[in-house]
């Protein structure tokens, strides 16, 4: 294994890890995965004194949990980020260089997050030598940019008081995101020969049908007062299939609809809403069939000013930064919303970067050291120093 950069320089961490291929196979079948980089990252805290654990529920895709504890007088936080990376295909250099230039670190999955990654490390290694009255609880998990099985293993048998979920935020405090769910719509028809389509039931006219019902829905959703900073909801359909040749009349389309939903808006909700919407086509066109079917769906995120844990990464922002703290909100999803939902208050909190999912990806060397030092002094005020 390469030789372990030193514990004082995210930076440099950050170079090693985007070096190490992490691409999720569920996105790019074949990927190496997460297994390379979860055990140098295991090896980094073990070596740092840290209580490691491996979660691999699902063979070949596991999870680093690393815990600190204190003296049990203090309140425990988790620190959160992921080791997977999307594809590199269209990358366009090398995208495991880790090149430092002009400030900036390149590569797959620079900002997006081994830049939190790196930032963790050090963060967690800072301050937990200084002797902590809380537990310090770092989750690396696998496959955030897919299905999220990482952060539900860790929920499964992990808590804390709270929890900084790490991904690029450019400094700034996100405390709100969107949820999705996704969903599929077969609409079922009866075929019949083109020339005598009075015969058979056209399914792929009946998702006409559908299309301007979540058109409705989608001009009532831009109608609702709009969210402080994640505007509103929204609705489309993402894949149409259906039909089997020029002459025959369809007997099955099948819609892959998406919802993005505001805080306060559960999958659930939204799932029985459409199924209302549905039935009501159903009514005015009898020969409407449909089956409705949740792929997946998870809830949107919101923090609250007053949580300790908002507090604390908002004082240490302003302190590191000698500015305000800015917050903001992000119209895609993150892990936050699954550890929000296991009851743990949380942020999202990151480094500053370009190139997320694109063909050059970069993170800011600076803000990277700067998100380590946020994090070290957040973990210290959470936490709280043993001697206190």
């Amino acid at each position: 294994m390469t030789r372990l950069p030193p514990e004082s320089d995210p930076v440099a961490i950050l170079q090693q890890l985007v070096r190490i291929d992490s691409v999720n196979p569920d996105l790019v079948p074949g990927a190496a995965g997460e297994v390379e980089i979860a055990a140098w990252c295991g090896e980094w805290l073990v070596a740092r004194g840290f209580e490691v654990t491996v979660l691999e529920h699902i063979p070949g895709r596991p999870s680093v949990v690393g815990v600190k504890q204190g003296t049990g007088t203090g309140r425990s936080l988790m620190l959160n980020a992921h080791l997977d990376t999307v594809g590199v295909a269209t990358y366009a250099a090398n995208p495991f260089s880790g090149e430092l230039r002009d400030g900036r670190v390149y590569g797959r999955g620079a900002v997006d997050t081994k830049s939190g990654l790196a930032a963790i490390l050090v963060a967690a290694a800072r301050a937990s030598a200084l002797g902590l009255a809380g537990d310090v609880i770092v989750t690396l998990v696998a496959d955030e940019e897919f299905g999220s099985i990482g952060t539900e293993e860790v929920l499964r048998t992990l808590s804390a008081d709270a929890a900084l979920v790490i991904e690029p935020s450019s400094l700034e405090l996100t405390t709100a995101h969107r949820g999705f769910a996704w969903f599929e719509l077969e609409l079922t028809g009866l075929a019949a020969h083109g020339s005598q389509p009075e015969l058979g039931v056209d399914a792929i006219w009946h998702a006409g049908l559908a299309l301007a019902a979540l058109d409705g829905l989608r001009q009532r959703l831009n109608a609702e007062p709009a969210h402080a900073t994640l505007g509103h909801g929204a609705v489309r359909v993402s894949k149409i299939v259906g039909g089997d040749d020029a002459a025959t009349v369809a007997a099955r389309c099948v819609l892959t609809v998406e919802r993005r939903m505001l805080p306060g808006q559960p999958p659930d909700r939204v799932e029985a809403e459409l199924r209302a919407l549905f039935t009501a086509v159903a009514v005015g066109e009898p020969q409407f069939q449909f089956t409705l079917t949740r792929l997946v769906g998870r809830a949107a995120f919101e923090a609250e000013p007053h949580w300790p844990i908002v507090r604390a990464l908002t004082a240490n922002t302003e302190r590191v930064l000698a500015r305000p703290a800015a917050t903001r909100g992000e119209p895609f999803w993150t892990d936050a919303g699954l550890i929000l939902q296991a009851g743990i208050a949380c942020v999202v909190f990151g480094a500053d970067g370009e190139g997320l999912h694109a063909d050059t990806e970069w993170a800011d060397a600076q803000s990277v050291r700067a998100l380590a030092d946020i994090l070290e002094g957040t973990i210290t005020d959470f936490c709280g120093l043993a001697a206190d």
